[in-house]
């Protein structure tokens, strides 16, 4: 087999014309590569920007599920703190009930174990009074034996000589201690200037008068064959002057010439037959026509409709009893007085003249108002339904309630609720002055006195119901004799008993300052 060679490596031919081409080649080659390399790197660019937009759209997706995270979280970290303070505040309101409970059980232990207390003393004070009653009826008959005696001698003697007849007669004279009754005598006499009465009883001598012949039935005693009976107007003046005076016993035993134990004995009697006879007359809850009077006249004083009585609480001093010492430790008359003070309560209930229509009388002094006024009968009759569409008005001391209405007590009051204040303290200025008469008109009010502790709320009693006979006979009683009072406000501590009594009261604010009722001094 033959082989031929190919025709262009034949030497013999001329490649110079291919030469030429390459520059050309490698020129095209070069633009080619260069549009190339510039496609791929506008390629590479948008691939950048992409995966940018990309990781735009991913982080900003990242930050609101960051977002909804966070707020998801917030929203059950404020669920648990909402179920948190339920349970906080329901553990809180079971220990709230849980310690009125027990003090209420303890105040109701220790009222039973004073009754208790009490009962015994009566029980052995009838024992030494049977006792006393025994030997004076053993030294009667001895003085009667030794009288039948000497008046068969005398009789005897008489009948050699008749001018020695009706000796005996003087001796009922020995058994009565010659005392001095001029004071009372000048008195008691029709001439006695009345001015001068006046000062002494803190009454006209008409209004002596009219309580004489009130308690004369109750007071009077008959003569014995021992001595005679003291009048009637003596055993009323002795208690009259004082529970005006307030001068000890050995005072009133020198003014009215009898012995310090019977002043103290005609006192209490005296004070018992007014709370008797007196009391169910002069000091009585109004009836519905006087109700709706005194309605009319408080809303006439303040524009606040219903108000049924302005009601305050006052401490009266007593000596420290010998029995629950701390029960009638008052804290703050000791740290106003700078020495230990014990007291017990006077919550009382008054008109627009300032008449007693309710009292209670004898709780311990360390007992917040509105303690006082949960054992008092006046709670008692509301709680029947006695009080509908009546407001007692009482101070920041007392809780609102359904027929209890109080001043506001949080911080910040609006104007509203200032004026409306203001109309509130108009009407507690009626209960308030009743009381500075009560205990500038009665002395012994003022300061701690000889009666026992279970006597004591008897005494308060015929105070008050002397004290309305007085109001509503119009004894203006001497400016000289004014007293300030002092009873600090004890805001309770579940101030608000009843929504529909603070809506009642928002309701008569705004109307108040709606209608041009509201006072205005709070702005000065």
């Amino acid at each position: 087999m033959e082989i031929t060679r190919f025709p262009f490596l034949n030497q013999e031919e001329d490649y110079s014309h291919l030469l030429d081409l390459l520059p050309e080649m490698e020129s095209r080659s070069t633009f080619i590569n260069n549009n190339n390399s510039s496609n791929n790197n506008n390629n590479n660019n948008n691939n950048l920007k992409k995966r940018r937009r990309s990781d735009d759209v991913l982080n900003k997706s990242a930050a609101w599920s960051d977002i909804l995270t966070s707020l998801i979280l917030l929203d059950e970290e404020e669920k648990r703190e909402q179920q948190q303070y339920s349970i906080h505040s329901h553990q809180d309101k079971l220990l709230v009930d849980d310690n009125h409970k027990r003090k209420e059980q303890a105040m109701n232990d220790y009222f039973h174990q004073l009754q208790d207390h009490y009962t015994d003393l009566d029980v052995m004070d009838q024992l030494r009074t049977n006792k006393r009653s025994r030997r004076t009826a053993s030294a009667v008959a001895t003085v009667a034996a030794s009288a039948s005696a000497s008046a068969s001698a005398s009789e005897d003697a008489s009948a050699d000589n008749p001018t020695t007849a009706g000796g005996s007669a003087q001796h009922r004279r020995l058994w009565v201690k010659d005392r001095s009754k001029d004071w009372w005598d000048e008195r008691n006499h029709p001439d006695f200037p009345e001015e001068e009465f006046w000062r002494d009883f803190r009454m006209s001598k008409a209004t002596f008068e009219m309580i004489c012949e009130e308690l004369e039935s109750t007071v009077m005693k008959k003569n014995t064959m021992l001595r005679d009976a003291i009048p009637v107007r003596q055993r009323v003046a002795v208690c009259v002057w004082r529970l005006a005076t307030g001068e000890p016993l050995r005072v009133v035993s020198k003014r009215f010439g009898l012995g310090i134990s019977t002043c103290h004995k005609l006192v209490l009697e005296v004070c018992s037959a007014i709370k008797t006879v007196l009391m169910p007359k002069f000091l009585q809850w109004p009836d519905e026509l006087k109700m709706k009077q005194i309605k009319e006249e408080f809303q006439g004083i303040s524009g606040i409709p219903n108000v049924g009585g302005s009601m305050y609480t006052t401490h009266i001093p007593i000596i420290a009893p010998k029995i629950s010492v701390a029960s009638y430790f008052n804290k703050r008359h000791t740290e106003r007085n700078q020495k230990t003070s014990y007291s017990i309560t006077v919550q009382g209930v008054v008109d627009t003249k300032g008449v007693f229509t309710d009292v209670c009388i004898g709780w311990p002094g360390s007992m917040p108002d509105d303690q006082v006024l949960e054992r008092s009968a006046l709670f008692q009759r509301a709680d029947r339904g006695l009080l509908k569409d009546v407001w007692i008005v009482g101070n920041s001391g007392y809780p609102l309630m359904d027929w209890v209405m109080v001043p506001y007590t949080q911080k910040n009051l609006t104007w509203t609720q200032h004026a409306f204040n203001e109309k509130i303290g108009d009407i507690q200025a009626v209960a308030k002055d009743a009381f500075a008469r009560l205990k500038g008109r009665w002395a012994c009010l003022q300061k701690r006195t000889e009666v026992k502790l279970q006597d004591l709320p008897v005494v308060l009693g015929a105070c008050c119901v002397l004290h309305n006979i007085c109001e509503m006979r119009n004894q203006v009683m001497d400016p000289q004799l004014k007293f300030d009072l002092f009873d600090d406000e004890m805001i309770p501590d579940n101030s608000v008993r009843s929504m529909a009594s603070a809506q009642a009261r928002d309701h008569i604010a705004h109307n108040l300052l709606h209608h041009g009722l509201a006072g205005t001094s709070f702005l000065h």
